[in-house]
């Protein structure tokens, strides 16, 4: 009787205890992420490109999508519109200042669950030494088992910077930024 009383007490107690989120590495890897951006050219045409370089995690928990967190490191040397004289330009002090930026950082704050899988995720993002709030409009595109034994789940979304925002020498307007997330539970 103390037996099915105990097992009973035990599945009663885990039953009212949440579910914990999973953390994940961003799998850049395996190159299942990436954040690409596009900008005005001078007004004439559209500049796109990516950043080759960067890490990142989150946590995320389907049954509490507002406990989820994410963190993401951009290496801002690893600019690259696909062309070399640009992109030395782009590095200069005139816009990223990579050799004295070295970085640009998104940390989640909150993140809401708009419902049918789209997500905005709240945070802080800085870059050329400037912090400015940002919200990435996000939806989930699935999370499984993988092949490899593994378990993963994956994002997509969408932000707006304004140039502006983060005392670049030049402003050519907005950036709009793609971002394509892939994590490997751990």
């Amino acid at each position: 009787m103390k037996k099915k009383l105990l097992a009973s007490a035990l599945l009663t107690s885990s039953l009212l205890i949440p579910a914990l989120a999973a953390d994940y590495v961003i799998d850049t890897k395996g190159a299942h992420a990436s954040i690409n951006f596009a900008a005005s050219h001078l007004g004439f045409s559209v500049l796109a490109g990516r950043f080759n370089d960067f890490s990142g995690n989150f946590s995320y928990d389907k049954d509490n999508v507002s406990a989820a967190k994410i963190k993401v490191i951009v290496d801002t040397s690893s600019f690259d519109s696909n062309h070399t004289k640009r992109d030395k330009h782009v590095r200069s002090d005139d816009f990223l200042d990579v050799s004295k930026y070295a970085q640009a950082t998104f940390i989640s704050s909150k993140v809401e669950d708009k419902g049918d899988g789209k997500l905005a995720i709240i945070g802080s993002f800085t870059m050329h030494g400037i912090t400015h709030p940002l919200t990435i409009d996000a939806v989930k595109i699935g999370e499984g088992d993988d092949p490899w034994g593994g378990y993963r789940a994956g994002f997509s979304g969408t932000a707006t910077i304004a140039m502006a925002d983060f005392g670049f020498k030049k402003d050519y307007g907005k950036v709009d930024l793609t971002l394509h997330i892939e994590g490997i539970r751990q």
